[in-house]
């Protein structure tokens, strides 16, 4: 009614037309075919030239695209029921050909096995018969408000199109979930997410049978107890799946963040990203089933798909598909769980019920027990990385808790008023005292991490290219166009990374790398420069866990002295020393408290990661892997300022050559300092 009544408004009575008023419609019409959209300024220019108010030329134009839109629909619909039409009748001729079919030799009914033809070309028919109109009912229930079809509802008890892989259903869940399920189909998910909030519960707080400690003070799932107290075959996700393999670990720990805190981290799927930038290197929410009740999150249901990651080319990610389901238990606990919808063919990872329980502790602290169950195809993971991905220590709970324990200290640190002396030295360091300047670059230090986690998996999104060198230690590349990108500076950008094992504890590796006295000892485009600590920033109790500001004072008069951001840290699943060159006019403002966003980084550095369980036999290496390390060393290098030129030969070969020279430059330090030594 409101548009009709503007309508009349823009245009005179019939007794009012004029040939002027003819002209201005015209216009509207011709302005309309070039561009149906048009925006304010537009708007208010034609309103100038036809002498109209805005208003009138906007509700014209809506008018206008409305009356289209429904002349295109009015088409489609009526192009689709005359074929539907031409399928019925084309079926119809094709069961009376059936009915009336003779035997060519006696005139008498045609025997069965002359009429399979027919027969199969009529199913075939059918099925085309079925298809349109399936079509045209979703086109119908698109145009009248009901909902589309959502995401099918399949045996045990969600589950893709067969055949489909887990990077399809990764891809393809957003455009299936546009429509919230019926009833019926939530009503499956709630019942498969209770079930799954039960197995995880009781897995949190069962011991023995269920789990028995390892060697190494780990918790092992008993496969048997385990199938016997919950695997139902008639429903759930049955038994393991032919192929698969399982991973399942429990570790806990007390970190220092309320579990009101927690929660929200795990169910806002940004946040969740953020902290665990190290192992989700993708994450998605498709759908919200539930908000929770009561202000909060108890009963929140989400689907969800994420790619999960370890820091090497040579650990291919684990991309799932699941839904997550959040509940506050009668004692005060919190717990998440996750459990997988994949369908039963072609998932590369499936996810039974995994999360974590959160219990309150005293003074604003947390126990969080993380329980990580997963059946998984392992077959491409490189031989020096299956005794660390098969014991679960690469994707299980002891990484989860760990990153978990460790993020908590950094989250503590930046939010922290009173700031230690201890944290400050050197001339420029007076302007990092206010929390503003901590916060800002802590901030920059965060997407450092995160980019430089991102960029060295094995991810589907990543092509990698092999250049050079046999086994464990090729030299990977790919290349990346940066074109308005704040974050990162334009142009032509070239990731090289490398793995390799050491027989040296990774604690020793990592207080190599992070030390800025032994850096000249491996960092080649320092130019053997003296590298002084600038500004310091503590995230945690152990003292590896910091963000610093370094100087590279150059040997070399003629050259600018160089400003390098790093971030070090570390806890019980693994290490990381990530840097990257930073501009000293941006680097004033974050100090200042500025944005961060807009500080371009190409971030480099080492992932370092124990090399299996403690007195395990490394095969790769032939030596005994205990507490050997897994280095992975990985630059990013702009290569090219202009983002449409192409890559040179001679920048693979010069970046090919930097990080072999890298790695040859760590192995002689740190071995010729006390390889193969026991951990410490």
């Amino acid at each position: 009614a409101e548009r009709a009544t503007v309508s009349v408004a823009l245009r005179p009575s019939p007794n009012e037309r004029t040939t002027e008023d003819a002209a201005f419609i015209q216009g509207l019409r011709t302005f309309f075919k070039e561009c149906p959209h048009p925006d304010d300024k537009q708007r208010k220019e034609l309103s100038r030239e036809l002498g109209l108010e805005p208003l009138q030329v906007k509700f014209w134009f809506q008018n206008k695209r409305t009356q289209m839109k429904n002349q295109h629909e009015r088409h489609e619909n009526s192009q689709l029921r005359a074929d539907n039409d031409k399928l019925r009748a084309e079926n119809m001729r094709y069961k009376e050909a059936l009915s009336s079919a003779s035997c060519p030799n006696c005139g008498g009914p045609a025997a069965l096995g002359e009429m399979s033809f027919d027969e199969h070309h009529l199913r075939v028919e059918n099925a085309r018969l079925r298809d349109e109109i399936d079509r045209i009912s979703a086109i119908a229930a698109k145009y009248v408000g009901k909902p589309m079809v959502p995401f099918p509802v399949l045996s045990s008890p969600l589950a893709a199109a067969p055949g489909a892989s887990a990077y399809d259903v990764f891809a393809g869940a957003a455009s299936v979930l546009q429509a919230p399920p019926d009833d019926k189909q939530q009503g499956v998910v709630v019942e498969l997410a209770v079930a799954a909030m039960e197995e995880l519960l009781r897995m949190a707080r069962l011991d023995d049978p269920l789990w028995a400690t390892t060697v190494d003070q780990a918790l092992a799932l008993d496969e048997e107890e385990y199938a016997r107290m919950f695997i139902d075959p008639r429903g759930g996700l049955g038994p393991k799946q032919y192929g698969l393999v399982s991973e399942a670990s429990r570790d806990a720990a007390v970190v220092i963040m309320t579990p009101a805190s927690l929660v929200e981290i795990l169910m806002d799927v940004n946040q969740y990203a953020a902290v665990f930038s190290s192992i989700v290197s993708r994450a998605a929410t498709l759908e919200v089933l539930s908000t929770g009740v009561a202000g909060c999150y108890d009963g929140a249901l989400q689907v969800m798909s994420v790619e999960f990651q370890v820091p090497s080319p040579l650990v291919p990610t684990r991309e799932s598909y699941f839904v997550r389901y959040c509940k506050r238990n009668a004692d005060g606990a919190w717990a998440v769980v996750d459990v997988s919808l994949d369908g039963l063919q072609g998932v590369k990872c499936r996810r039974r019920p995994s999360g974590c329980l959160i219990q309150e502790a005293p003074n604003g602290y947390s126990k969080v027990t993380w329980v990580e169950h997963v059946e998984v195809d392992d077959r491409s993971v490189h031989n020096i990385y299956k005794p660390l991905v098969g014991s679960g220590l690469a994707f299980g709970a002891r990484r989860w808790v760990g990153v978990l324990g460790r993020q908590c200290e950094r989250l503590a640190s930046a939010m922290a008023s009173n700031i230690p002396t201890s944290d400050i030295g050197g001339s420029i360091c007076a302007v990092i005292t206010s929390s503003e300047g901590r916060k800002s670059m802590l901030k920059l230090a965060e997407r450092m991490v995160a980019s430089f986690c991102g960029g060295v998996t094995a991810s589907v999104a990543h092509q990698w290219t092999t250049l050079s060198g046999s086994g464990a230690e090729d030299v990977r590349v790919m290349t990346r166009k940066s074109v308005d990108d704040p974050g990162r500076p334009p142009g032509i950008v070239l990731n090289a990374a490398t793995s390799f094992w050491l027989p040296v504890p990774p604690k020793r590796v990592f207080d190599f790398l992070r030390d800025e006295t032994s850096r000249s000892e491996w960092d080649i485009l320092s130019n053997g420069g003296i590298v002084q600590e600038m500004a310091h920033i503590a995230n945690g109790r152990d003292h590896g866990n910091c963000v610093s500001l370094l100087r590279v004072n150059s040997t070399n008069s003629n050259q600018s002295n160089m400003l390098i951001l790093q971030e070090s840290c570390t806890d019980a699943s693994g290490s990381y020393v990530i840097y990257a060159p930073v501009d000293v006019v941006a680097m004033n403002v974050v100090l200042n408290g500025g944005d961060p966003d807009y500080v371009a980084l190409l971030p480099s550095g080492f992932a370092i990661l124990p090399d299996g369980p403690a007195g395990t036999m490394h095969a790769a290496a032939g030596a005994t892997g205990t507490g050997g390390s897994l280095l992975t060393v990985a630059f990013q290098i702009l290569v090219d300022s202009v983002p449409t030129a192409k890559l040179s030969l001679g920048s693979v070969a010069t970046v090919n050559s930097l990080i072999a020279c890298t790695v040859e430059r760590i192995k002689t330090a740190v071995i010729s300092n006390g390889g193969a030594s026991p951990p410490q």
